[in-house]
């Protein structure tokens, strides 16, 4: 299992006795913040764990919404304007404000990791609002997804974050030309 700092601070109550189960082998550090106690841990839950308050989003929350099969060679998270930049090579970064960096996360279990990740309607309107910046390709192949996918979706979600998110008139009538 994955453990923050905080949680082994909980844990252990002093540094030294956590310093004492590293050095002993019952814990491992995996990265900076980051500490096991059950060894290899899977890239999405140290991701996942290492930035709490970061979304997964854009080609990985496609993927991990069954969307595309096409897998994301890195992962493509989004955090707050404000927030320092990812040094990490295996994840693209995107910036937001904190207003709407809210608005449709929902948090889910991908290969037994649970994850911070925009809910499928919020994606929809991302998927429109990036849509020149994707291959024309992947593009099509995940508009097809979500024509299938149609009654499953909420509908009102999805107006609800294509009015309070950038390009609100772009959103709505490719949303009306393409998807509906």
């Amino acid at each position: 299992m994955l453990y923050s700092y905080k949680e082994c601070k909980q844990r252990y109550h002093t540094d030294y006795a956590m310093r004492k189960d590293i050095l002993s082998g019952n814990l491992i550090k995996i990265s900076r913040g980051v500490y096991s106690d059950a060894g290899k841990e899977q890239d999405l839950s140290v991701i996942g764990k290492t930035y709490p308050y970061a979304v997964f989003t854009m080609n990985s929350a496609f993927y991990y919404h069954g969307l595309t099969d096409t897998i994301p060679k890195k992962y493509y998270l989004i955090t707050d304007k404000d927030s320092t930049k990812i040094q990490d090579p295996r994840i693209v970064q995107y910036f937001d404000n904190s207003d709407s960096l809210g608005l449709g996360t929902e948090q889910k279990e991908v290969s037994g990791s649970c994850i911070r990740i925009f809910s499928r309607e919020r994606m929809l309107v991302e998927l429109v609002r990036y849509k020149n910046k994707l291959p024309f390709d992947y593009y099509k192949e995940i508009i097809g997804n979500y024509r299938k996918i149609l009654y499953d979706l909420d509908i009102e979600a999805v107006e609800e974050y294509a009015e309070k998110l950038p390009k609100t008139r772009l959103v709505m009538e490719t949303l009306q030309m393409e998807v509906f």
